[in-house]
Formats: C-alpha cells, sequence, structure tokens
C-alpha cells in the first residue's frame, strides 16, 4: 500500500484541469485521471511504509494556519519515461513550497520517495499517466502549444492510500469558502 499527502481543489476553479484530463485522455487507452475517482491534486509526499497516525499527524501540523491556496498554471510539461506523463505546471508559489516544506519537517524526508523529496520535488498536477506509445509524439506537441493562464484554488489537503485512492483524513483550508473542518474517513 501506498501513501501520500495532498492538497486538492474540490470546487468549480478545478473544471479547467478536468477539461485537460478530457483531452489528454484521448492520448490514452483508458483515461487515467478520471478513472482515479480523486479531484485534482498536487502531492506532497509520497511512503510505501509509514504509520497513518504520523501521516495524520504531518498532515495536520502541515496545514495549520495555512489557508487555501491559489495557483496559477501557465503551460503543460511531461515527465519522461514509460509510459510519458503529461502534467500541468504551477507557477512558482512561496506558499505552496511551506507547505511541502512542513510536511517534510514532520517525517523524515529519507522516508519519502526520492522525487517528492525536499530539493526533487516538482510541483505539479497530473492530467495523464498512461499515454499509449502511437500517441507520444501528439502528446508531447499538446504540451508545447501555449494555453491560457488559469487559476486553481486548492481549498482541501489531505491524506490517502492508493491504490485505489481511499482518504484517511482530510482538512478544508480557511479561504476556501467552506466551514473549516477536519474528517477521518477510515
Amino acid at each position: 500500500m501506498t501513501y501520500a499527502i495532498s492538497l486538492k481543489a474540490v470546487n468549480h476553479t478545478a473544471d479547467p484541469i478536468r477539461a485537460l484530463w478530457d483531452r489528454v485522455a484521448l492520448f490514452e487507452g483508458t483515461p487515467s485521471m478520471v478513472a482515479l475517482d480523486y479531484a485534482p491534486h498536487i502531492t506532497l509526499a509520497v511512503y510505501q511504509k509509514i504509520a497513518p497516525e504520523l501521516l495524520k499527524m504531518a498532515l495536520l501540523r502541515a496545514v495549520e494556519g495555512i489557508p487555501a491556496l491559489r495557483l496559477t498554471f501557465t503551460r503543460l510539461r511531461v515527465f519522461e519515461g514509460d509510459p510519458l506523463v503529461l502534467w500541468a505546471d504551477p507557477s512558482p508559489s512561496a506558499a505552496l513550497a511551506q507547505l511541502h516544506a512542513r510536511v517534510h519537517d514532520s517525517i523524515d524526508p529519507a522516508n519519502c520517495h526520492p522525487h517528492y523529496r525536499p530539493g526533487a520535488w516538482i510541483p505539479h498536477c497530473t492530467l495523464g499517466t498512461k499515454i499509449r506509445k502511437d500517441h507520444r509524439a501528439e502528446a508531447i506537441a499538446f504540451t508545447t502549444q501555449p494555453i491560457e493562464p488559469f487559476d486553481v484554488l486548492f481549498d482541501v489537503a489531505d491524506c490517502v492510500t492508493f491504490p485505489p485512492v481511499s482518504v484517511l483524513e482530510e482538512h478544508v483550508l480557511p479561504g476556501s469558502g467552506k466551514a473549516p473542518a477536519q474528517r477521518t474517513l477510515e
């Protein structure tokens, strides 16, 4: 089982990401992001082994006093590999960097997947993870096209297990327009 701490957008501002999911799904055999049944998100940390209580504690410490984050997306990019992964690139955000650092202040970064550790982490909102080889060139070309910048309000932080995605605990962030709350969903 894999564990993660994420920031997600559970409001209408995430509609441009969902629209991109639909466009990127055309390059996939099956739509990878819709299949998750999980909101558009930015993953802050991934762990193969961790005590769920430690994960929940780190989430709580990380989000304490942190408001909902409005991030601007200005371009699309790829992570090379097999399969190719397409993602939306948020503009640099001190608040997002602070949230990432706070997670790793609570849990030793050595326990985290290497791509999500401080110094290696690339903030991103995944658009598709199962790009077919026969659509690879077309998918890469899609990411080189300019996009109209758009803002997304990331209004909930959570910790999950996957696959499939199962939320262990979530926190609605102040400024989201929703009543701040903590929900444990085990």
